[in-house]
């Protein structure tokens, strides 16, 4: 029981300690921190209500807990250690892989150029020029062939350009005619009232003079 109230008395420091210091604790030493607390609180309400006393209640349930706490941290600190070690192990791993993948590249790019050099001694100068004038034949040909196309595509665009100004301008004529047309008629209509209304009234002056007789007056 000594033994047992010297180690939770001693985890229980030593977390508050860590705590304290600002450096976390491991997951033993706050178990058995958080351990020994509730402990303690769970404890002091067993001998409060028992003939145990509170003050008994409390140290004994602190070191139950604090005992309790410990060895779930030591579990804890088991497993992240296990943890940190695969992840140690993964990277390490991937590190190597990554090495041995750009050796390998390495590797084959010396490889493919040491056989274009060997493969260069055996080219002749007949054999190259005869390379380079296809070369350049199949790059005047391909030259050739896009300005066609693209001479094509320049005269199907002037012919859509010259139908849609056609079609604009055949519009605009035809209403500017429908308009000059209207008032055109409508200038002449006027013209022909006046006229028709002079002749009129130069007959009835003559009749009036033939005939002798004064125009009537109004009282």
């Amino acid at each position: 029981m000594k033994r047992f109230i010297c180690l939770g008395t001693a985890l229980a420091v030593a977390g508050l300690a860590g705590c304290s210091s600002g450096v976390a604790p491991s997951s033993t030493v706050s178990g058995a921190g958080k351990g020994a607390a509730i402990g303690g609180l769970g404890g002091a309400v067993i001998g409060n209500n028992s003939s145990m006393g509170t003050g008994a209640g409390l140290v004994g349930g602190a070191v139950a807990g604090a005992a309790i706490g410990g060895i779930i941290g030591m579990v804890q600190d088991a497993k992240d250690r296990k943890e940190q070690d695969r992840l140690s192990q993964e990277r390490a791993y991937q590190q190597e892989r990554a090495r041995k993948l750009q050796e390998e590249a390495k590797q084959k790019a010396a490889m493919d150029e040491e056989l274009s050099i060997a493969q260069g001694f055996q080219i002749s100068d007949l054999e190259l020029n005869e390379a380079q004038k296809r070369e350049a034949v199949a790059n005047e040909q391909l030259k050739a062939l896009r300005e066609e196309r693209a001479a094509a595509l320049a005269r199907k665009k002037a012919l859509d350009d010259a139908h849609d100004h056609t079609l604009a301008a055949e519009a605009e004529i035809a209403r500017l005619q429908e308009e000059l047309a209207r008032l055109k008629g409508e200038g002449t209509g006027a013209k022909a009232t006046s006229a028709g209304t002079a002749p009129a009234a130069a007959s009835a002056g003559t009749t009036t003079a033939a005939t002798g007789t004064a125009p009537a007056t109004s009282p």
